[in-house]
């Protein structure tokens, strides 16, 4: 390209065809799902598809402020998925609009989203955490070759194969001793791995695909669990996503997240995103189902 700038690498391209939904009608979206193997669609991928669904029906130059979400069904990768979007209101200031996902006849997922046009008015926000910098924590492939022996094969797995977003957890102890001493807290600088367009909407979109990659995970620090801990089942029941302020997703973004409450075969988990200079951008929260196994499940 012309503009000097980095190319996407084949995952991220991949993610951002994912999200590029193709319009059959004037509501009416269809989302595909990349062949990798897994079982269900990601819930990140729901997320960002429904996202984009929205924001096509939305004159810009407005943009996504909240949205939520609720998982009512796996989704199958092997199928598209069709996003249906209702205008519910177009305001002077702010535009609504509902998606529903369905896939089989069925709904798999609801969320309702919401989008503002640019105001100025009260400026306030959290402090970011201090953590090390990014460069100074290794890469995927460097922790990987670092904790060979701890890792699940499933877990490293994931963590050998490219993927569009680059991970770079700040404390890794928990995969070193699996006792539940640690508290539920964890952060992980995160980015698209490669350039992304100047389109904000482009950017809150990946970020909401990222934003469901580690969170439900917090939970299970508390009590010695790996995300792919094959005695636990594991899945998104709903999400919410405030964006706060503009920001590049692929630049690096520290994503702080804690799990205040884990009950009833539920874990509540919180998150905020900071960019570099310590700029609070987004906040999420998701609960999840968290059920222990009777018996070991097989990942087949």
């Amino acid at each position: 390209m012309s503009n000097g700038r980095e190319q996407p690498c084949r995952a991220l391209a991949g993610l951002l065809e994912v999200l590029d939904l193709e319009q059959l009608e004037v509501n009416l979206f269809r989302g595909i799902s990349p062949q990798n193997g897994w079982q269900r669609v990601y819930g990140g991928q729901v997320l960002g598809q429904a996202l984009t669904a929205a924001g096509r029906t939305v004159e810009e130059p407005r943009t996504a402020h909240s949205l939520h979400a609720y998982f009512l069904l796996p989704g199958d990768p092997a199928h598209p998925i069709i996003y249906e979007v209702e205008r519910l209101r177009d305001g002077g200031s702010f535009t609504t609009r509902r998606v529903k996902a369905i896939q089989h006849g069925r709904a798999i997922f609801a969320m309702s989203a919401s989008f503002q046009k640019d105001e100025d008015g009260y400026e306030h926000a959290t402090e970011m955490p201090e953590v090390p910098p990014p460069e100074a924590l290794p890469s995927a492939a460097e922790r990987v070759a670092e904790l060979i022996e701890a890792l699940p094969p499933d877990m490293r797995s994931y963590w050998q194969r490219e993927n569009p977003i680059e991970l770079r957890p700040v404390d890794v102890s928990r995969y070193l001793s699996r006792e539940p001493q640690h508290p539920p807290v964890q952060h992980i600088w995160l980015k698209a791995n490669g350039r992304l367009s100047d389109d904000l909407r482009q950017h809150q979109c990946v970020l909401a695909y990222a934003s469901d990659f580690t969170l439900l995970d917090t939970a299970l620090i508390a009590h010695g669990k790996l995300l792919f801990d094959r005695d636990i089942q594991l899945a998104s029941l709903d999400h919410a996503l405030w964006l706060h302020r503009p920001f590049r997703a692929d630049e690096w973004l520290l994503y702080a997240q804690d799990s205040p409450s884990a009950s009833g075969a539920r874990g509540l988990c919180r998150g905020s995103f900071f960019t570099r200079d310590g700029r609070l951008v987004a906040s999420t929260v998701q609960e999840g189902l968290i059920r222990k196994r009777q018996t070991a499940y097989v990942i087949k």
